[in-house]
């Protein structure tokens, strides 16, 4: 059986079951990208790093559907709007749905960052008109959008995140 060697908490080797995926060298080029991000993000309230693409960028902090620890990503919000934000799953037009979606699926109530401002959110997924409406507002804003969904079999989720309070 080939296995793969993983870290547990306490720092130990175990064994990577052979069904789970690999993690790849984009997986964890990505991860180091995203934490070097967030640290600047916070460090900064979000005047250094709080725009890509010509979007703002969130602090998406979600539950760990496995772990059930905070986990935070860093996301171009192509739209925000008073009561919501509204972010796209794309994870670059890969095949994989990112793991703050499959985070936000099992458990949507998360917090977001967005320009200094911290709230409570609860996530769904757009469907029907309304998503028709949202992807014509996203890939108007970025069109890079509408190359993700080209390299991919999979309907790129959207994700609405409507404001409960401030955090």
């Amino acid at each position: 059986m080939n296995t793969t060697p993983l870290r547990t908490s306490a720092g130990t080797r175990r064994a990577r079951s052979p069904g789970h995926p690999r993690t790849t060298v984009k997986d964890r080029l990505f991860h180091l990208s995203t934490a070097l991000h967030r640290r600047i993000f916070r460090a900064t309230r979000g005047r250094v790093l709080g725009r890509a693409m010509g979007m703002p960028v969130a602090e998406l902090v979600t539950v760990g559907r496995r772990t059930g620890r905070e986990r935070g990503t860093m996301l171009a919000v192509p739209v925000l709007d008073a009561d919501r934000v509204v972010l796209v799953a794309s994870f670059g037009g890969d095949d994989r749905n990112p793991a703050w979606f499959l985070n936000l699926r099992t458990n949507p109530s998360a917090r977001v960052t967005v320009a200094g401002s911290t709230r409570r959110v609860t996530a769904r997924t757009a469907t029907g008109a309304e998503r028709a409406e949202l992807w014509s507002r996203i890939v108007e804003r970025y069109a890079g959008y509408a190359r993700y969904q080209q390299r991919t079999e999979r309907e790129l989720p959207i994700v609405v995140l409507e404001s409960g309070r401030q955090a």
